[in-house]
């Protein structure tokens, strides 16, 4: 392969890196943040439960265990009003 033939290949993957949000070690706690004031009744606007809502699937992409991605799928179901039914 040569440089020319590589150029496409180098910049598809510099598209993937930079478009990927890294997740930071704050994002449980804005999910959990968010998700106590939604259920506790107090205003929350759009873009706050939008940055919620991002930062529980970061933090759920970034998780292996278990218990922690069912609190925060639930801290995001409160955020998103969209709990799945039995």
């Amino acid at each position: 392969m040569s440089f020319r033939d590589a150029i496409p290949l180098f910049l598809a993957s510099l598209l993937v890196a930079l478009g990927a949000t890294p997740a930071h070690a704050q994002d449980a706690q804005i999910c959990f943040d968010t998700a106590d004031r939604v259920t506790e009744g107090e205003t929350v606007t759009d873009a706050e439960k939008q940055k919620g809502h991002e930062a529980c699937l970061r933090a759920l992409s970034d998780t292996a265990s278990i218990v922690q991605k069912y609190h925060l799928q639930e801290a995001d179901f409160d955020i998103m009003g969209n709990r799945p039914k039995p």
